[in-house]
């Protein structure tokens, strides 16, 4: 007898006992509060049992690490911030394609093969993201790009490519351009009236960047770097909210039991009230910017709007195009705000700190800078052809400091994986493909891949923009299914960064603005500043923990 069948009939039998016990009298509201609860408790054992023996049973036979807690089994390795090290040390001890243990003791495919990934990550539709990405996407950003598969993710991804082409990254520029503008007076301001030139990059970055995706995303103005007296109902909402999705643990027991969402905490209420908001101001600019379409449409009148929100309105009301909804218009503001303020912010941060540790090559960027002869670049003057050196600081970087370290994929249907490199089984088989079935969960590691020093050298983990200028990366990283720059940081395929060259773009406006008016030099040594677990790989100062995420720096205005 199945699980499932076994716990309907233990439901059935004691809400029969339940309802004998109320009587006839019974309102029917009562027991209609009762069928739900008793359904809630059917859908949550049946689930329990269900991941307990897909996971116990996955992956039978292939090697791996032992587990290193009972509950958490290898998990919680993967959060810490020594967490290259373990991955390396699991490739070293257990090859390119091994088994590692997750929570209750259930398994995850862990594979370094080049030829696997290609095949996980190409396949988009066959590898979609897994229930415990999906779950958390979908407390943050709703039923936006990010989340939906299928038919959905197609249609949307189809109707928002057009917002990220170059006629509109071009039209984009000038507000990356001013935005970072206004972080260096920002800076220039606070260095001059302090005795310290001690700096917190990633605050100011965090701040620049959310600007500029208000502007950018949804011609709406945060006004983060210039606060006023009022704070911002948008931003402490998103604050909230990202917040309040950070811990990992409680992440992993809401996907075992997704019941803890629904009670009535203080986490789940800040929750909803920051969705409510969201909500309610997305409401606003998406009837904003569809009037304003709808009265263009009319005029005939060429559309002036540059934002993402409104190109994206335009899109979809294109005639004879297939539509999205409101509901999924809406969504795409949260995923605006994550995928374009976070990652881009946190970049930037671990690229400065990089710059920080060489000088020569800080020197070297300003330099190349500087011979541009304006403060206002154009994108064509940002450019890898106009500015080659910066082109390839801004690629080392991401490579050496990918924001986010690894993604999750999960097979709908059993499949047989390639290998370029065969794995030994438990019982001393040698295989050369792997075979999955439906519901096993992958993990793809990211930023290993891209510090693999039998893929990059032996100088993988160094900071050496040099290596794009001196034929740029090596044979290897050619296999690798990255959408951009023979890396993994935007991933592949078609859940591949929508946004990558919104991303670079970005952070080039800020390097060019930033490095020529500042010399960057570590206010803390560099061994103290270490990755805080999280969606994104945000540096905290060991010895500053109660801080919070961020990143100290010496900031000193360059003398003319």
């Amino acid at each position: 007898m199945s699980p499932t069948l076994t716990l309907t009939s233990f439901t059935s039998s004691f809400l029969g006992q339940v309802d004998a016990l109320l009587g006839q009298s019974s309102s029917t509201s009562r027991k209609t509060l009762l069928l739900t609860g008793g359904a809630l408790v059917l859908y949550q054992l049946s689930k329990v049992l269900h991941n307990l023996y897909r996971h116990f049973f996955s992956f039978s036979g292939l090697p791996g690490p032992k587990r290193s807690r009972w509950i958490a089994g290898n998990g919680l390795d993967l959060m810490s911030e020594n967490n290259h090290e373990v991955q390396k040390g699991w490739i070293k001890n257990h090859g390119h394609t091994f088994a590692i243990h997750y929570v209750l003791g259930g398994k995850r495919l862990y594979t370094a093969d080049t030829q696997a990934l290609s095949h996980i990550l190409l396949n988009t539709y066959d590898y979609p993201r897994s229930d415990e990405a999906r779950f958390l996407l979908e407390r943050i950003m709703g039923h936006g790009l990010l989340f939906v598969e299928g038919d959905e993710h197609k249609l949307q991804r189809k109707v928002m490519n057009p917002a990220f082409g170059p006629v509109q990254l071009r039209e984009l520029t000038p507000i990356f351009v001013e935005k970072s503008n206004v972080l260096r007076d920002v800076w220039l301001s606070q260095v001059s009236k302090s005795s310290s030139n001690r700096v917190d990059v990633l605050d100011g970055l965090s701040k620049m960047t959310l600007d500029a995706i208000g502007l950018a995303g949804f011609d709406y103005s945060f006004d983060a770097l210039t606060p006023s007296a009022e704070p911002n109902e948008l931003n402490e909402a998103f604050t909230s909210l990202f917040r309040s999705n950070q811990n990992p643990a409680l992440m992993f027991v809401a996907l075992w039991l997704p019941i803890i969402n629904w009670l009535p905490t203080e986490r789940n209420r800040k929750i909803g009230q920051a969705k409510a908001t969201m909500a309610r101001i997305g409401r606003e600019l998406l009837a904003k910017a569809k009037a304003t379409a709808l009265e263009e449409q009319k005029s005939g009148a060429k559309s002036r709007a540059r934002d993402l929100l409104s190109l994206l309105v335009k899109a979809n009301m294109a005639e004879g195009s297939k539509r999205m909804s409101d509901d999924e218009v809406l969504a795409q503001i949260p995923t605006f705000l994550v995928a374009g303020h976070e990652t881009t912010s946190t970049a930037t941060s671990w690229a400065l700190k990089s710059l920080a540790e060489y000088p020569a090559v800080q020197t070297k960027l300003r330099e190349e800078l500087a011979s541009l002869g304006t403060d206002t670049p154009t994108m064509d003057e940002l450019s890898e052809t106009s500015l080659p050196y910066l082109d390839a600081v801004v690629r080392e970087s991401l490579r050496l400091h990918s924001p986010v370290p690894f993604a999750a994929r999960k097979a709908i249907r059993d499949d047989v994986i390639p290998l370029g490199t065969p794995y030994t089984d438990t019982r001393g088989r040698v295989h050369h493909e792997l075979r999955v079935k439906a519901e096993d969960t992958i993990f793809v590691p990211i930023f290993a891949m891209n510090t693999a020093e039998e893929i990059w050298g032996s100088d993988a983990t160094v900071f050496n923009p040099e290596r794009w200028l001196q034929g740029g990366a090596p044979e290897k990283a050619h296999g690798l299914p990255g959408v951009w720059g023979h890396q993994m940081t935007f991933a592949g395929g078609q859940h591949a960064c929508i946004g990558y060259k919104f991303s670079l773009l970005e952070m080039k406006a800020l390097l060019f603005s930033l490095v020529k008016a500042f010399e960057f030099g570590l206010a803390v040594p560099a061994s103290d500043i270490a990755v805080r677990p999280s969606i994104v790989r945000r540096p905290v100062v060991k010895s500053e923990r109660e801080a919070g995420a961020q990143m100290p720096l010496l900031v000193t205005p360059v003398q003319a």
